[in-house]
């Protein structure tokens, strides 16, 4: 039977501009579905992707669930695409407070958005309970920017008893693109949801940055991935520092190293 590999993007092009993050958001999938892994992919619908051109349509028995984020109602709304020339069908998580009328990190003058704390929440959760809805129990969680980073917190704490994600695996790869700015004063109260208290919080600076954020994600990953030749060298040690096994970066022709590595982590993956 074939293993499960879920990834949870930030970026995958062409629905976005080229980078190394949405390039191999794209190439990534592709190459473990014909490594013969079943894989499901998510991404935020940001406000520059064009829907029509990327064909882009709504799921209505997926949509209609509120999420609430800081006492605030907000509707979760999935929407779904297959990548052209290729059998890759890409998850949207979309809102139109989060995603819908926005770009990406920051808006067009390349300010940061205050909430984008607040975007990461709704992000992780609105793919965790999609996967629920569609029954399906992903091996491996392969996580991809910074916008995913919330997601191996949440799955070892307020998703933990979820038969989804029970025996889950969680890996986390970090890149050289990163944020600027923080996640604002807030985020360590509005993240907490179910047993992810917010005690669990007291131990991270109260400006919440990438590299915070980075530390959250590997502190609750099984592995990490160097997917970057220059990413950031504090996060890299701290995995270290956690010893928890690291994949160096392979280059370019990375897919082999990736399966080994998805069988170290899981051991039952891709059998």
């Amino acid at each position: 039977m074939a293993k499960k590999v879920l990834f949870i993007n930030q970026e995958i092009t062409p629905y976005v501009p080229e980078t190394e993050m949405s390039i191999m958001g794209r190439d990534l999938p592709q190459k473990a579905q014909e490594c013969g892994l079943e894989i499901r992919t998510f991404m935020p619908k940001w406000g520059n992707i064009n829907e029509r051109r990327g064909q882009l349509h709504e799921v209505i028995r997926l949509s209609g669930m509120n999420l609430i984020i800081d006492d605030t109602d907000h509707p979760l709304i999935i929407k779904v695409a297959s990548i052209p020339q290729s059998r890759i069908q890409v998850y949207f998580i979309d809102n139109d407070d989060y995603f819908t009328k926005r770009q990406m990190t920051a808006d067009e003058t390349g300010k940061e958005y205050a909430d984008n704390g607040e975007r990461a929440i709704f992000f992780a959760r609105g793919v965790l309970e999609t996967v629920k809805k569609l029954r399906w129990t992903p091996d491996i969680i392969h996580c991809q920017g910074w916008m995913s980073s919330v997601v191996p917190f949440y799955i070892k704490t307020a998703y933990h008893d979820e038969p989804s994600f029970a025996n889950t695996k969680i890996i986390t790869a970090l890149f050289s693109e990163q944020m600027k700015g923080d996640l604002g004063s807030k985020f360590k109260e509005i993240i907490a949801f179910r047993e992810a208290k917010k005690s669990l919080m007291a131990g991270y600076n109260d400006k919440f940055d990438f590299k915070e954020l980075g530390k959250l994600a590997l502190d609750y990953s099984d592995g990490v991935i160097e997917a970057s030749p220059d990413i950031h060298k504090d996060l890299l040690a701290y995995a270290t520092q956690k010893h928890l096994p690291v994949l160096q970066y392979p280059g370019e022709d990375f897919m082999r190293a990736y399966a080994d590595f998805y069988k170290e982590i899981s051991p039952n993956v891709g059998e």
